[in-house]
């Protein structure tokens, strides 16, 4: 057996990353090169008394008696792999994972977990990276090789190890230290944002804040202090931690592009995938998705949105499991809040410097030196800077993002130089309002030195880059701060100068690899743009070109949302909804009527499709009541599209008065389009209400005029709603042919919206009228499958809808009830009226077949409830119908004979016969209830019914 160490060892696996690239490369010299790599490797590992335990191929296994030389030799051995010159300029980078254990002695070597946990460590690591577990990292922290720091990475799960593993990483002076992320599994739902570099010095409070959630008894821990103290960054580590104790996910909500706490519930809502919409308020529909979810909500930035701390502890009241993670400049005094103040880095004391050593393991100046050699790789603590970097850290309170300000400096600056300059300025900026922190104070202090650090260009171009909300992307910030095709190169410059000086970030896109990058200014920097942008005098110029810059794109997407690229432009506008919003609330401040009322015109399919109808129609309405003196054109559009978002969410009467003034103004203007289009939402109103007679006459005549005026989307919507009002109408073959119509004509036009809907309500008809059945499901998934591409949630709860009545007529219950939940769900998220009204009906229908009729009946009560608060007609008949099957179902017979009387009186006024797919489940429940009263009481009892009202028949 051979002479290898026993007992408690570490272990240090090594393989060269790309060998199968480089061996195509170099092809016959690849042995040389192999030969000399694993020379390099072995003279390091011999050097600190390592013991070669296996090599095969690019990869060598070696056992160290102690961790620290474990640690040394990798570090040698990266630095002589690094300076070696390789043949033929190959690029040589070797991986390197560490792990101490006690593995078990055999005679090829060592066997045991220790052994796979060091080789799937090494496997996780990128060329030129050194890995290290937990237990390797806690025998070496204090005997580091020099020039040598640790960065922890946090926990991961690796290939086959069933719980996470804490891994750090060993950072080389002059050696490479970002590397892409590690390999490792991802088992949790996050919606966490991946941090760039480690976090430093919060081991404690990591610890005391994880502790705290997860005691049963603490559902709300917030984060306070100033800004710059790293509450967020802080808040990140902490929920990544706690992913595998929050089973259904970790999610993260940030509040900083609003400043309204109206706003607050639906940003919560938008993070969790619930979107807009009409009725139901947000925090009812919150707690329902969240009440029996095990989730953590980090709400990031919440002291400006602090008049909803209460929304968020009704939210908490309302879900036993859920908790959150707050982080606030202002505590929000609530009964259920645990504060923890994040105090300052921790700072070392100039009285008893350490040596260089421990000096570097203080919070506050392993930070400063973690971000000084991100700019200047070869900075390094010695006999003559040690005092001033320490100093520096002093003078800047320890707050993080004042010492990561600072060390950008060391690109240009020497630390006794920046101190000279950073405790000049300190001391010219003291005396601010009594009433603010002192360390706000300092912070502002901070980035106002280093903004005076800037050219004159660049100072210009900080200031106007805060005007954006949430970031911007590199086209925006060329356009609005710049205003001609000149100054964009300068512009360029000057971005990647801010960039470089940490006062502004680039942010990597998910998309394909041609988009542009985004740009964020981090709030509390941001907020200080907007000081000097407002001091300058400059601010309403800024907000000027910012909001022709934002109406400019979307008056662009605005015709693009009815073709091929509607999906390319929907995630365009969201990703730049808030400056959206930015620019619609400066344009209604400043009484700048025609650009608010242009704007609202360009995202009004944008508000229909994405579920932001309730903020569209209040910002129109606002946008509407100060248009006076406004072109009549302008104003006409407004009103339609005011229309179009008030029959959205059911306000009939609303919708049907703007429709009427904005057909008034088209008629004096001689606009044959827009009149159509008026036309084609009061034939809604009129359909709403149960007028199908007069409904069909508007439809008709929009149809006519938009084919004058040779609108072909337009026309094909116009088909397309009139095959609705003539399914309802029970002609089906008609229905079926202008589905058709409306779907070519939207193939041709590339409309995948448009595809969608006429697919599924063809698929409704065919089955609703007993026809092609066979056609039903490829129409249904086709619909669906182009609903979900586009993001259009109304469409795919339709969809859904649809697929669990045909289940249900055949039989499958339980696909049944799963569909219409799914549609039930989507039509509550958007809170839609009408259709949560219709899959209510339906799901009553579910529970009436699964023979819980009680439960029925209350859908069905629920169902009526809103048909008859939105007054459609057709909805209230329907569940009439439905209601009466499971009343006589329940031993009350002549109930469900009044309740189809009702039905059948109200389905003859407005002219919406019974589908033929409901005729035999119908008029079986009938015969049923007739023989049970017997025919006098029975047809006594059906017209009673026909000659009373809804609300006197459910009264009883």
């Amino acid at each position: 057996m051979r002479d290898l160490p026993t007992g408690t060892i570490t272990l240090l696996f090594t393989d060269i990353e790309g060998s199968t690239h480089l061996l195509q490369q170099l092809g016959a010299h690849y042995a040389e090169l192999l030969t000399e790599c694993r020379d390099l490797l072995r003279a390091a590992f011999h050097t600190y008394h390592g013991h070669e335990v296996d090599t095969q191929g690019d990869a060598i296994f070696t056992a160290f008696a102690r961790a620290s030389d474990a640690l040394s030799a990798a570090v040698a051995a990266q630095r002589k792999l690094a300076l070696h010159s390789w043949p033929d300029a190959a690029v040589v980078r070797v991986r390197m994972g560490l792990h101490t254990g006690e593995p078990s002695r055999v005679a090829e070597g060592y066997v045991g977990l220790d052994v796979h946990y060091a080789a799937r460590i090494m496997s996780a690591g990128h060329g030129g990276q050194v890995l290290l577990s937990r237990t390797t990292r806690d025998l070496v922290e204090q005997d580091l090789p020099a020039g040598v720091s640790l960065r922890d990475l946090g926990e991961y799960h690796l290939k086959d190890v069933e719980r996470p593993i804490a891994l750090s990483q060993a950072v080389i002076a002059g050696l490479p230290a970002d590397f892409p992320p590690l390999k490792t599994l991802d088992r949790r739902s996050s919606t966490l944002p991946v941090q760039p570099t480690p976090l430093i010095g919060r081991k404690s409070e990591v610890a005391t804040i994880g502790q705290l959630l997860r005691r049963e008894d603490v559902r709300l821990v917030t984060l306070t202090g100033p800004g710059g103290t790293g509450k967020t960054r802080l808040g990140l580590q902490v929920a990544s931690e706690l992913r595998d104790v929050f089973v259904d996910g970790v999610f993260f909500v940030s509040l900083a592009p609003i400043n309204d706490p109206v706003l607050v519930m639906p940003t919560i809502a938008q993070a969790l995938g619930i979107r807009d919409g009409v009725g139901q308020p947000l925090s009812t529909r919150l707690a329902e998705v969240l009440q029996q979810q095990q989730v953590l909500l980090l709400l990031d930035n919440f002291e400006q949105v602090v008049g909803a701390a209460s929304q968020v502890a009704d939210l908490l009241t309302s879900c036993p499991q859920l908790k959150m993670l707050v982080t606030s400049r202002e505590v929000l005094h609530v009964r259920a809040e645990h504060e923890f103040a994040v105090p300052p880095l921790e700072l070392p004391d100039l009285a008893h410097l350490p040596d260089h050593a421990a000096l570097a393991l203080s919070p506050s100046v392993a930070l400063f030196l973690q971000r000084a050699q991100a700019v200047k790789p070869e900075f390094q603590l010695t006999t003559s800077n040690a005092r001033a970097v320490a100093e520096i850290c002093i003078r800047l309170d320890g707050l993080p993002l004042a010492i990561e300000l600072a060390a950008a400096r060391m690109k240009l600056l020497s630390p006794q130089v920046l101190l000279a300059r950073l405790g000049r300025r300190l001391a010219i900026l003291t005396g601010g309002a009594r009433d603010v922190p002192t360390r706000h104070q300092t912070l502002r202090n901070t980035i106002e030195w280093s903004y005076h650090l800037l050219n004159a260009w660049e100072q210009r171009l900080f200031r106007w880059l805060s005007v954006f909300v949430g970031g911007c992307t590199l086209q925006a910030a060329e356009a609005v701060c710049t205003g001609s095709d000149d100054g964009v190169g300068l512009a360029l410059d000057g971005i990647a100068s801010l960039i470089d000086k940490s006062l502004l970030q680039r942010l990597e896109q998910t998309g394909e690899g041609d988009e542009e990058p985004r740009l964020l200014m981090l709030e509390t920097i941001r907020e200080y743009g907007l000081e000097a942008l407002t001091a300058s005098g400059e601010g309403e110029d800024a907000r000027q070109a910012h909001t022709g810059f934002f109406l400019s794109l979307a008056e662009e997407a605005e015709p693009a949302l009815k073709g091929p690229l509607l999906v390319m432009w929907l995630d365009r506008l969201e990703r730049e909804h808030d400056n959206l919003r930015a620019a619609l609330q400066w344009a209604l401040e400043g009484g700048r009527a025609e650009t608010a009322l242009r704007l609202g015109i360009a995202l009004e399919r944008f508000w229909v499709v994405r579920g932001h109808r309730i903020e569209g129609l209040a910002f129109l309405e606002r946008a509407l009541a100060g248009s006076s003196g406004v072109a009549t054109d302008l104003r006409a559009k407004a009103l339609l599209a005011a229309a179009r978002l008030a029959f959205i969410q059911s306000h009939y009467d609303q919708g049907e008065v703007l429709a009427q003034e904005s057909l008034a103004l088209f008629r004096e203007l001689g606009d044959r389009r827009g009149i159509a289009l008026s036309l084609d939402r009061l034939g809604m109103a009129a359909w709403r209400r149960g007028d199908f007679r007069a409904a069909r006459v508007l439809m008709e005549e929009d149809l006519a005029l938009f084919k004058e005026v040779d609108d072909r989307d337009r026309v094909a919507w116009s088909l397309f709603t009139l095959g609705l009002l003539n399914n309802k109408q029970g002609d089906y073959t008609r229905a079926c042919t202008l589905f058709e119509e409306s779907l070519t004509l939207f193939r041709e036009l590339g409309n995948k919206r448009g595809i969608a809907a006429s697919l599924t309500q063809l698929a409704g008809t065919l089955f609703v009228s007993q026809g092609n059945q066979a056609m039903i499901y490829p129409l249904l998934e086709e619909g669906l499958s182009l609903d979900r591409e586009v993001g259009d949630k109304e469409g795919m709860a339709v969809a859904s809808l649809l697929l669990g009545w045909v289940a249900l007529k055949q039989g499958d219950v339980a696909t049944a009830r799963t569909r219409v939940e799914e549609s039930l769900v989507l039509y509550r998220e958007m809170e839609h009226r009408e259709g949560t009204a219709e899959a209510l009906s339906l799901l009553g229908r579910v529970e009436a077949t699964r023979g819980d009729h009680a439960f029925a009946r209350s859908l069905y009560e629920e169902s009526l409830a809103i048909a008859k608060d939105i007054g459609d007609k057709e909805l209230i008949a329907s569940g009439l119908e439905g209601m009466a099957s499971v009343v006589a179902g329940q031993g009350e017979p002549a109930w469900a004979a009044r309740l189809w009387g009702t039905a059948e009186a109200l389905r003859e006024a407005i002219g919406a016969p019974l589908q033929p797919i409901e005729r035999a489940d119908y008029e079986h429940a009938v015969a049923a209830v007739r023989d049970h009263l017997g025919e006098v009481a029975f047809v006594s009892a059906w017209a009673e019914g026909r000659a009373t009202t809804a609300e006197h028949v459910l009264a009883r």
